[in-house]
């Protein structure tokens, strides 16, 4: 092949990054308007973001507030082996994981229950009722949450009253549920259920409203009556949307929260109740250690992320709906 004939071959390919952003630039001069309303949002990502990942350096040192940057003295992964050597974490990592599981099957399962039931509602005085009604404790702050619930779950609350009432407790053998520490994870999970199942369906409602309602007419001469059209028709039309919530979900899998452990929590239920977010708190922030505090949040923000590429790449894989 002659010599001179191989640039012109290989030029198309060459080509190819030019012709991507001209066409590129083009789209950005025809969106500029949204181009700079987009600017403030970059900046405050950046300043809050990306620019705060150099206190991670914090990790690797034997961190001391008074002294400079460079006046520090650095122990490399000290403090990553004393973690994962500590039986306290190991027990809120365990802990963690157990309770985000929990919230994030039964966050899904109620919150998809509820939106199919509130999609077949006819009267829409009733649907908009039981809607508002459902969103309400979403609006109410974990503190008056958490008041609510531990007196609901008191010995003379409403549960314990109501297990006397019907004939399965004896009164005076009330139950103290916030002092059973195999209680908790139980407690939390309802509690996450009855405090977002509302506020969660918004999105399955708004993706329902996207299906074709033909697709209902077919089905219907087909013979499928409502609960075959919800398994048939409505449930594969919110398909994609479901794997695209249940992936960021699985992103945030060590963040199980912090306000509701941290007011429901106490003495007797601390084995299962604390989690990262109160383990740093306490044994880092609130000693001072905060290269430990760094650390373990380090950790959790490194794992969330490999979770997020694995579970993406999982539904890439079986060709489902994914983030990128």
């Amino acid at each position: 092949m002659d010599k001179n004939t191989v640039p012109a071959l290989s030029r198309p390919a060459a080509d190819k990054e030019p012709g991507r952003m001209r066409l590129f630039f083009k789209k950005l001069g025809q969106q500029r308007a949204l181009a700079v309303m987009s600017i403030p949002f970059l900046i405050w990502l950046f300043v809050f973001k990306y620019l705060p990942l150099w206190g991670w350096s914090i990790a690797f040192q034997d961190y001391k507030p008074a002294r400079k940057f460079m006046e520090q003295t650095w122990i490399g992964f000290e403090h990553f082996k004393f973690l994962f050597g500590d039986d306290r974490f190991l027990r809120v990592l365990r802990n963690t994981l157990a309770m985000s599981s929990i919230n994030l099957f039964f966050g899904f399962v109620t919150a998809i229950t509820l939106a199919l039931l509130l999609n077949e509602i006819r009267n829409i005085a009733f649907k908009r009722v039981v809607q508002t009604v459902s969103y309400l404790p979403h609006f109410i702050s974990w503190v008056v949450a958490a008041s609510i619930i531990q007196t609901t779950l008191s010995p003379d609350g409403t549960i314990n009253q109501l297990l006397v009432g019907l004939g399965f407790l004896d009164r005076g053998n009330e139950i103290l549920f916030l002092g059973i520490p195999e209680y908790f994870w139980t407690i939390f999970g309802a509690s996450s259920v009855w405090k977002d199942i509302g506020w969660n369906t918004i999105v399955y409602l708004a993706a329902m409203t996207t299906i074709d309602p033909t697709q209902y007419e077919a089905a219907e001469i087909d013979g499928a009556n409502r609960f075959k059209k919800m398994i048939y028709v409505t449930l594969p039309g919110i398909k994609s949307v479901v794997i695209v919530l249940l992936i960021m979900n699985i992103g945030y899998l060590l963040e199980s929260g912090f306000e509701p452990q941290y007011l429901l929590g106490n003495g007797m239920n601390v084995d299962y109740s604390e989690n990262i977010d109160i383990f740093v708190l306490k044994y880092g922030i609130a000693q001072s250690n905060f290269s430990l505090s760094i650390a373990a949040g380090m950790f959790k923000t490194v794992v969330s992320f490999i979770l997020l590429f694995m579970a993406n790449n999982a539904a890439k894989r079986m060709g489902e709906a994914r983030l990128y």
